[in-house]
């Protein structure tokens, strides 16, 4: 009698080897566009779903954004978030997303997932890199004619990613200016360098220009500041005391001077009036005034400008002593200014 041998025989799907999913890493300038790109060529599979996932800095834990199927289309998953559009075709097994105004918290790791039928999940990883240009100044230190070395400017690339570079151009001044840079990085790994430029302030150097140039990878092309230095000197004005019709000066008991400082000493009805200083020469001046007051012991005072601070270039300016006019005790306050208690007034050029 003939007999037949049964044989368990088992079947194993062989994964398609020239199945592939393509990607790739994405750096966007902040505020700008990034396109994801992901998509599957090389198999006949049906394709079920796409799924997005992503781990970035504002959410650190690795978990599905957004889903998209054949007939339901884009479904965000814990909220949605209009900055994402699905750019790509599900019939022709392309999943890319667009994601516009890209800030430095989307940074990250974006996984794009195919499931297939039968060969199962399909997928890669998208890493996208954020730049973030520096904000760009340069700082005059106001220098004054000295014989030390001082600081004449500082020039900043403020919160950019990565570091920027950031340089002095200073031409024919060679080794008579110096340079030194230093970074400062913080947690969102953002960086802020400065470079100063220092010198000794003479007259020479006064007027020299110089360029700050920042450059980095977060910049399309290099940025130039340009600088001239100023150098300033410190001056006094000196305050001189008007005298009458009669050559006797006034207000000499009720008034103290010292240095740039007037002070009034007697509250009387003999010191009102408007009280001035300036500082001038053959291309301007600049004036302080100061209205006062006096009625039964109290005093008004009307405040133009009760402190001023002129810088003057020494190359070009000289100062001369000007004189206060004389006090006119019918000289009426604005009603419309406020009253100010004061004991002295203060003028001074530096």
């Amino acid at each position: 009698m003939a007999y037949m041998e049964l044989k368990k025989i088992s079947c194993v799907t062989l994964p398609d080897i020239s199945l592939q999913v393509t990607g790739g890493s994405v750096t966007v300038e902040q505020g700008g566009t990034a396109i994801l790109s992901c998509y599957v060529t090389g198999t006949n599979d049906d394709l079920t779903q796409i799924t997005w996932q992503r781990k970035t800095r504002e959410k650190p834990h690795n978990d599905n954004f957004l889903t998209i199927l054949p007939r339901e289309g884009v479904q965000f998953v814990n909220g949605g978030d209009d900055r994402f559009k699905y750019i790509g075709n599900f019939n022709n097994n392309n999943g890319t997303l667009q994601l516009s105004s890209v800030a430095l918290k989307d940074e990250g790791s974006y996984t794009c997932i195919f499931t297939l039928f039968p060969s199962g999940n399909q997928k890669i990883e998208i890493p996208l890199n954020v730049l973030v240009p520096p904000f760009t100044s340069v700082k005059d230190n106001l220098p004054t004619l000295g014989t030390e070395e001082v600081l004449f400017a500082t020039c900043t690339a403020a919160g950019s990613k990565p570091p920027a570079e950031v340089r002095w151009f200073t031409g024919a001044l060679g080794d008579k200016v110096r340079t030194t840079a230093n970074s400062t990085q913080y947690d969102n790994d953002t960086t802020t360098t400065v470079s100063s430029l220092f010198g000794v302030p003479t007259r020479e150097i006064n007027g020299h220009q110089v360029q700050c140039v920042i450059s980095g990878d977060s910049l399309s092309k290099e940025e130039s500041l340009l600088f001239t230095i100023q150098v300033y000197c410190e001056c006094q004005l000196l305050i001189v005391i008007s005298e009458d019709s009669s050559g006797q000066s006034l207000l000499e008991s009720s008034v103290k001077i010292d240095g740039a400082k007037l002070q009034l000493l007697s509250l009387t009805s003999d010191i009102n009036g408007l009280y001035q200083c300036e500082a001038s020469n053959t291309y301007g001046s600049k004036r302080g005034q100061l209205y006062v007051h006096v009625a039964s012991g109290e005093v008004s005072l009307v405040l133009a400008v009760q402190f001023v601070q002129i810088f003057l270039n020494c190359l070009r300016h000289r100062v001369r002593p000007v004189t206060r006019p004389p006090i006119d005790p019918s000289s009426a306050r604005p009603s419309s200014e406020p009253e100010l208690p004061v004991s002295a007034f203060v003028c001074i050029l530096a």
